[in-house]
């Protein structure tokens, strides 16, 4: 696999609730702000909202109509602004909870949240216990021999550490000999291995490479100095910087390389549900509804124009 290609750093965060300033972090009332701006953590989100269309809810395969619900997987052990818990600790929130309740409702159909880890995910989606995933689940050639794809947002990719961590990473060498943090069995891992072989194949250091699957482990690991940084998804790492002040972004990758990087809706493959899904994605892009969600944010540089089922994905190793 080649470097993979250097895109922008996004770190125009976060949702605007409400005019109110203060100090970058404070929480108050359920609410944080972020680069002056102030994001609503409650139970209570007034998520944005999309009206059902019969055509695409009429093709929904039968077994997932007379449910009446559709039931979507998702993980809430990252941080914000994916995939996470309100103030309250049970409500899921973030993008993939908004993206996920708008193509519910296209569909007609009760969007049924289950919270799960990624693992379990994939899982749950062998098994049928989720007709639907999502959760930042990037596309690849492999995981399209079990699965169906349907495209809603840009895989964005950034390397997180403390400040003034004086490194920055702009391809394989500058991670070589450095101990980085990522979850497993995400494309970043794939990146990160792929690198270290690259690295050892010149002859310079391998990365240690560790794994943490919750935002609060790898984040601890990261103050307390026993990683160099954290190779994540972009949106989670531009939060954290905004709201902690502590870290900084230190390098910024498209998670495709060679191929353009996309996060999708996945279903189990040739279950019949995709299509519909991206019919819904591509009628909410065409309203607004899907730019007011990814607005809400902060998400509006990694939106797709369309709604792609089963597009090239990340190469086989």
């Amino acid at each position: 696999m080649s470097p993979a290609r250097l895109v922008p750093v996004i770190v125009g965060l976060l949702v605007l609730v409400s005019a109110c300033g203060g100090a970058d972090g404070a929480v108050a009332e359920d609410k944080v702000v972020a680069s002056g701006k102030v994001i609503n953590l409650s139970p209570q989100q007034n998520r944005v909202t999309a009206e059902k269309d019969a055509a695409i809810a009429a093709t929904v395969p039968e077994a997932v109509r007379a449910t009446g619900k559709l039931v979507i997987g998702g993980t809430a052990g990252t941080a914000p602004p994916l995939g996470f818990y309100a103030t309250d600790d049970k409500t899921p929130i973030g993008v993939e909870t908004d993206i996920s309740v708008l193509i519910a409702q296209v569909l007609g159909l009760e969007p049924d949240l289950e919270v799960t880890s990624w693992e379990n995910l994939f899982v749950g989606l062998d098994s049928g216990a989720y007709q639907l995933g999502v959760s930042n689940i990037t596309v690849t050639e492999a995981r399209k021999d079990k699965y169906d794809f349907a495209t809603y947002r840009l895989d964005t990719l950034a390397f997180e550490a403390k400040k003034g961590a004086g490194f920055k990473v702009a391809g394989p060498a500058d991670v070589a000999g450095k101990i980085i943090a990522v979850g497993t069995g995400t494309n970043q891992e794939k990146i990160l291995v792929d690198w270290s072989k690259q690295n050892e194949a010149k002859g310079l250091k391998a990365t240690d490479i560790k794994y943490f699957q919750t935002s609060s482990d790898y984040y601890l690991a990261l103050e307390s100095g026993r990683i160099d940084a954290y190779f994540g998804p972009n949106p989670t790492a531009a939060y954290h910087v905004a709201t902690s002040g502590k870290t900084e972004i230190i390098g910024s990758f498209s998670g495709g390389g060679d191929v353009v990087g996309k996060i999708a809706a996945t279903t189990k493959k040739d279950s019949g549900l995709v299509k519909p899904v991206a019919d819904a994605l591509n009628v909410v892009i065409k309203n607004g509804k899907y730019a007011e969600v990814l607005e809400r944010w902060g998400l509006s540089s990694e939106a797709v124009p369309t709604s792609e089922i089963n597009p090239p994905g990340l190469p086989r190793t």
